[in-house]
């Protein structure tokens, strides 16, 4: 098989993939062409769209790599799918932060530091399926630990949670009220993406990001 001919199922499985792809998920994919073959035609792909100012983009996110729209034609994806995009509440963003860099994290903890109940913005987060139920923590009473999911780093454009925005960048978001349906940096996320079913109450807690149970102040708005 030639590189070409790589390249452009490449660009094919990416166009309808509902989910970000690993390197290794697309190797599978060909016989006969390895890894760093995939790799680099894939290389290839993303390059070739940048240089012909392709309405699309190939990013690395939530572990693998998607094809997605640039974000500057998002108005116009959006005027044809004649949707207004689902917003998240202040309450809601201000959660998710929480949530974010403290996971796991139980609701109890999310309150603490919110000073406000959490059930309904936690309700929403779920239901979006941007937090997920890691199982329970180890104390009497045994509550539920909270964390972010895959489509969690596919709505905000990022590889990993490594590359979670500052506080003050959530702080903004909150004040603009950000759509759900546009990532930050790589534009309108595809129509039929299937969401990450959240890990069943019991089960070992999934890796995290190191959490800092440090008391915190604060009081937010009402919830969703």
């Amino acid at each position: 098989m030639t590189r070409s001919e790589v390249r452009a199922i490449l660009e094919a499985v990416l166009f309808v993939a509902p989910e970000p792809l690993s390197i290794d998920r697309m190797a599978e994919l060909f016989d006969g062409v390895d890894r760093e073959e995939v790799r680099e035609a894939l290389m290839e792909v993303r390059d070739e769209l940048d240089v012909r100012d392709s309405g699309l983009l190939v990013v690395e996110v939530g572990g693998g790599w998607q094809m997605v729209t640039r974000p500057q034609y998002a108005p116009w994806v959006r005027r044809l799918l004649s949707k207004t995009p689902a917003r998240l509440s202040r309450a809601g963003l201000e959660t998710l932060a929480i949530v974010s860099y403290r996971q796991p994290i139980t609701r109890a903890e999310v309150e603490q530091i919110r000073g406000v109940d959490c059930g309904g913005a936690i309700k929403t987060l779920l239901e979006r399926r941007l937090v997920r139920m890691l199982g329970r923590m180890d104390v009497a009473g045994q509550p539920i630990m909270y964390g972010t999911t895959p489509e969690f780093l596919q709505y905000f454009g990022l590889k990993d949670l490594s590359q979670l925005p500052s506080l003050k960048e959530f702080q903004d978001m909150a004040d603009a009220e950000l759509p759900l349906d546009l990532p930050f940096e790589t534009g309108e996320r595809k129509e039929g993406s299937e969401a990450v079913p959240p890990v069943e109450e019991g089960s070992a807690p999934a890796p995290a990001a190191p959490n800092d149970r440090g008391d915190s102040g604060g009081k937010c708005a009402g919830e969703d």
